[in-house]
C-alpha cells in the first residue's frame, strides 16, 4: 500500500518514513502542505498522513481541498495541539483520525494500519435503512443528498444500523467502535453522535438518532413516502 507523509520536521519525517517502509508500505514523504497537495493531485494513495502545522499550506487546508475535489483517500492528522476545537476542526474538514504529538511510533503504525485496511475490514455490500443508504466502499451516506463519512462515523452508524430500533449504551459503543483507543470516552461518543445527526439532516433523511450524552442511543426511522 502507498502512503503520503507530509511532515515538516526533518528528523520525525525520516523516522516515520523508515518505520512505515519497514512495515511494508511504499512512502512518498514531503515537507510542506503545497508539495503534499501536488502529490495528492498527481498520484493515488491508500492513506495520507498530514501534519497540521506546515509551511506554505497547513494540513487542514490541504485536507479541505482534497474533500472539495472529492478525493476520498483516508487522512490521519498529526497535531501538537491538544485543544478539542482543533480536533473538531480537523474532523469537520473530513479527517478520518487524528494523533496528538508526541506519539509512540507503535500507535502511529496501528492507526495507519486501521486506516488503510478499511476496505477489507467492512462488508462490501451497501446497507440500507429507512430512507437512506450507506455505501461500504466509498463511505457515502445517501438519501436526497449525499455526504461522505469518516471511518469512525461509518463504524458508529454501521453499528447503529445493525441494531436499528434497539438502544445501545455508551459503553457498548465504545467497546465496538473505539476498542483500540483507550483515550476515547463518553464525550467522544457524544461528539460523533452529533456528527451523524448533522449528516442525516444534511442528506434530508427522516431517520434520527435519539439519546443523550452518556446514555443510550437508538437509530429510528420510517420508510420515506412514495
Amino acid at each position: 500500500m502507498k502512503i503520503l507523509l507530509a511532515e515538516d520536521t526533518s528528523d520525525l519525517n525520516r523516522v516515520v518514513t523508515v518505520m512505515l517502509q519497514h512495515s511494508g508500505y511504499e512512502v512518498d514523504s514531503v515537507y510542506d502542505g503545497e508539495e503534499a497537495l501536488n502529490h495528492i493531485l498527481e498520484n493515488g494513495y491508500d492513506g495520507v498522513i498530514l501534519d497540521i502545522m506546515m509551511p506554505r499550506r497547513d494540513g487542514i487546508s490541504v485536507l479541505t481541498e482534497m474533500r472539495r475535489r472529492n478525493i476520498l483517500t483516508p487522512v490521519l492528522l498529526l497535531t501538537a495541539k491538544a485543544e478539542i476545537d482543533d480536533r473538531v476542526a480537523g474532523l469537520d474538514a473530513g479527517a478520518d483520525d487524528y494523533l496528538p504529538k508526541p506519539f509512540a511510533m507503535k500507535e502511529l503504525l496501528a492507526r495507519v494500519n486501521a486506516m488503510t485496511r478499511r476496505r477489507t475490514q467492512y462488508s462490501p455490500q451497501n446497507m440500507k435503512y429507512a430512507d437512506f443508504s450507506l455505501d461500504a466502499d466509498t463511505f457515502a451516506l445517501v438519501s436526497e443528498n449525499s455526504v461522505r463519512l469518516s471511518i469512525k462515523e461509518f463504524e458508529l452508524l454501521q453499528t447503529l444500523m445493525m441494531n436499528a430500533g434497539k438502544p445501545l449504551d455508551t459503553q457498548y459503543l465504545l467497546s465496538r467502535v473505539w476498542s483500540t483507543e483507550p483515550e476515547a470516552d463518553a464525550d467522544t461518543v457524544w461528539l460523533y453522535i452529533n456528527y451523524l445527526r448533522r449528516k442525516l439532516q444534511a442528506i434530508a433523511s427522516h431517520a434520527e438518532i435519539t439519546g443523550e450524552r452518556g446514555g443510550s442511543f437508538c437509530l429510528n426511522g420510517e420508510e420515506a413516502n412514495e
